[in-house]
C-alpha cells in the first residue's frame, strides 16, 4: 500500500508543478523557472537534512545515484520546461510522463520483483499514455501551435522522458540508502549549483513579480512531490514510478479547464486507458 500511496501523492505534487512551471517558464525561461525551483527546494530541504536527519553514509555507491538522480532530473526539468514555451501542455506532460515507464524497466532490469500481471497492466498504462501522446495542435488560451514547434516540443519531452527515468529510477536507489531528506537532495543541490549559481554570477537569472508566486510554488511542489516517490519507492520503484505518472492525464485535465487547451477525442480515450490501468494496478498490488 505505501508504493501506491507514495506514487499517488507524488502524482498530485506533480501535477501542481506542471501547470505552475508552464506558466512560470512562459514569464521568464526554462533556464531561470529551474533555478529558481531548485533554489527554493534546496533551502527548504537542506536545514532538514542538517538538523533533523540522521548523517548520511555516501559509501555502498550512495553517491553515485545522488549525482545521476541530480542530473537525469534537472536535465529533464530544463527540457520539458523548454518545450512548454513552444507546444501544449498536455501533450508535452503525457510523453514527459512516460518517465514512470522507464524507470520501472530500468528496476525489472536490475532484478525487482512484479506482481503477476503487473508487466501487463503497465503496457496498458503505456499504451494509454501514447495514444493521449497524439495531441492536440492548440496551446495555452486556443493559440495555434505549428507543426514545427509542436515536432520540436515532442522531442524535447520524448528526450526529458529518457533523462526524467533515469533520475526517478536513481532516486528510488539512493532512496534506500540514505534518509528521506538526503534522498530529495539531489535535483535541488545539482540544481542549485550548476543552475542557479551560474545564472546569478552571470547576471542572467530572471524573475518577475508575476513569475514568483509559480516559482515558489515549482519548488515546494517538486520537494513534496519527491518526498512521497522516495518513501514509496523504498518498498517499490517499479510500482511508484509508475503511478506517479498519473500526473499526466491530471495536468491534461487541468491544462483543458485552466489553459483551455483542446484535448482530442483520442487524448480522453487515452486518458481513459491511463486510469483505468492504475486503477487495476492499485488492486493487484493491495
Amino acid at each position: 500500500m505505501i508504493p501506491i500511496l507514495g506514487g499517488l501523492g507524488a502524482a498530485v505534487m506533480f501535477t501542481v508543478s506542471v501547470l505552475t512551471s508552464a506558466r512560470a517558464s512562459r514569464l521568464i525561461g526554462a533556464p531561470s523557472t529551474v533555478a529558481w525551483a531548485m533554489a527554493v527546494g534546496f533551502m527548504v530541504v537542506l536545514p532538514v537534512a542538517l538538523f533533523a536527519a540522521p548523517a548520511p553514509d555516501f559509501g555502498r555507491g550512495a553517491l553515485f545515484w545522488f549525482v545521476l538522480a541530480g542530473l537525469g532530473n534537472v536535465i529533464g526539468l530544463l527540457m520539458t520546461y523548454a518545450a512548454y514555451r513552444v507546444g501544449a501542455v498536455a501533450v508535452i506532460v503525457t510523453i514527459a510522463s512516460t518517465e514512470g515507464a522507464i524507470a520501472a524497466i530500468l528496476a525489472v532490469l536490475a532484478g525487482e520483483a512484479l506482481a503477476p500481471g503487473t508487466g501487463a497492466i503497465l503496457a496498458i498504462i503505456a499504451i494509454g499514455v501514447a495514444i493521449t501522446a497524439t495531441g492536440t495542435q492548440a496551446g495555452a488560451e486556443g493559440t495555434l501551435i505549428t507543426p514545427e514547434r509542436a515536432l520540436r516540443a515532442v522531442l524535447l519531452a520524448g528526450a526529458s522522458a529518457v533523462s526524467f527515468g533515469i533520475g526517478l529510477y536513481s532516486s528510488g536507489r539512493i532512496s534506500t540508502l540514505l534518509p528521506v531528506p538526503w534522498a530529495i537532495l539531489p535535483p535541488r543541490t545539482v540544481g542549485f549549483l550548476l543552475i542557479f549559481l551560474p545564472l546569478v554570477a552571470l547576471r542572467r537569472i530572471q524573475i518577475s513579480w508575476a513569475a514568483a508566486p509559480y516559482v515558489v510554488a515549482v519548488g515546494l511542489a517538486e520537494v513534496f512531490g519527491y518526498v512521497s516517490y522516495t518513501t514509496g519507492a523504498r518498498e517499490a520503484i517499479a510500482i511508484t514510478a509508475v503511478l506517479s505518472t498519473l500526473f499526466a492525464p491530471l495536468s491534461a485535465l487541468a491544462a483543458w479547464l485552466l489553459f483551455r487547451e483542446r484535448i482530442a477525442t483520442r487524448q480522453v480515450a487515452g486518458i481513459g486507458l491511463v486510469v483505468v490501468g492504475i486503477a487495476i494496478l492499485g488492486a493487484l498490488q493491495g
